[in-house]
């Protein structure tokens, strides 16, 4: 069995009175398309993602994408949802956005986009001028967020944020004030700490949206297995609501008529 397959994005349309080809296809649109594969292909985090080829083609601009056959099955059933129920609704929401950027630019420039992989049978889905793939705005409800992780970034020359690599969701950027960077006394960076934050979350699935989430506060955390407070809290526990119990009894209780 093949280890890899493609992906086609085949871009059809016309610049002025000329149908596009890759002699004339700008560079702007290319991009465009270049960083939206990779989320269409990867919505998680992408740190240790597989490598994706790329070659351009004539027949319109046909855009092929190589990269593992896992990768072009999972891909495939993301098209084989979205053509059977015609919304984007039920994507993850990063592979959601970059429909719906693929969206915008085909009505911008009145470009159609073909795609489907290279699997026999394959899926596929249009996106032009007439599609209307955008996700439902109402089910998605504001909401506040405890991450736990560790800093391994915090800035930004612009637009601060704060990067917190989580056991759970890989890594979290936090939109963060300047201002609150500024003034923190000890450095942050590669410390255990917790961080509160408010976004978007999708009120069925209850996906969060983590490209918006804007900070609120630091929280100290200790993420270390501590034994001896764990004993303290049992023994506590035996000398208080456990000390009058007898577990024969008790144990008898439970168990009612079971054993008779």
């Amino acid at each position: 069995m093949e280890k890899h397959g493609q992906i086609e994005i085949k871009v059809s349309g016309k610049i002025g009175n000329v149908d596009i080809n890759p002699d004339n296809f700008d560079i702007k649109e290319l991009v465009s398309i270049l960083n939206n594969v990779d989320d269409l292909l990867y919505s998680g985090d992408k740190k240790n993602r597989p490598l994706i080829s790329y070659d351009i083609k004539e027949g319109s601009v046909r855009n092929i994408f190589k990269t593992g056959i896992q990768y072009i099955y999972s891909f495939n059933a993301v098209l084989g949802l979205i053509s059977h129920t015609n919304t984007i609704d039920y994507l993850d929401l990063t592979t959601a956005k970059a429909i719906e950027n693929l969206q915008d630019l085909a009505k911008k420039k009145d470009f159609a986009f073909d795609i489907s992989t290279s699997l026999e049978g394959s899926n596929n889905i249009r996106i032009d001028k007439f599609s209307d793939f955008k996700r439902t705005d109402v089910i998605w409800a504001e909401a506040e967020f405890y991450f736990y992780g560790k800093i391994t970034n915090a800035g930004g020359k612009d637009k601060a944020n704060i990067h917190l690599l989580t056991d759970e969701y890989g890594t979290v950027r936090i939109q963060t004030p300047i201002s609150f960077l500024e003034q923190q006394e000890e450095n942050i960076l590669y410390k255990s700490l917790g961080v509160r934050a408010k976004g978007n979350q999708h009120s069925e699935n209850g996906e969060i949206d983590f490209t918006n989430l804007e900070f609120i506060e630091l929280i100290d955390y200790n993420p270390i297995f501590d034994e001896n407070y764990l004993k303290k809290l049992r023994d506590k526990a035996k000398q208080s609501w456990l000390s009058g119990i007898n577990p024969d009894e008790w144990l008898r209780q439970i168990r009612g008529n079971y054993e008779s």
